[in-house]
């Protein structure tokens, strides 16, 4: 029962702070984010899937990046790892 309670209230603290972590976003983050999403829309994954590893890797970019996120995740193929995780992309 406690497993259960423990499991509602983070779920609970996850859907109230979610909106924090968007509302954070640069409409410059916004943007390379869905090019980002767009640029992997073929690639076989959901689009929540996607949609999670393109935040992912626009959070591990720095924020005076010049690169696309899809240019950058060629140079970065370690972050590109962690993100294919963290996204559920395998």
């Amino acid at each position: 029962m406690k497993f259960i309670l423990t499991g509602a209230l983070l779920a609970a603290a996850f859907a109230v702070n979610a909106p924090l972590a968007f509302a954070q976003m640069s409409a410059d983050d916004l943007a390379w984010i869905n090019r980002c999403i767009s640029d992997n829309k073929r690639g076989g994954a959901t689009a929540e899937v996607v949609r999670k590893y393109c935040i992912c890797m626009n959070e591990e970019m720095d924020d005076n990046e010049r690169l696309s996120i899809s240019a950058w995740e060629k140079k970065n193929p370690q972050a590109m790892k962690k993100c294919d995780k963290e996204s559920g992309w395998n």
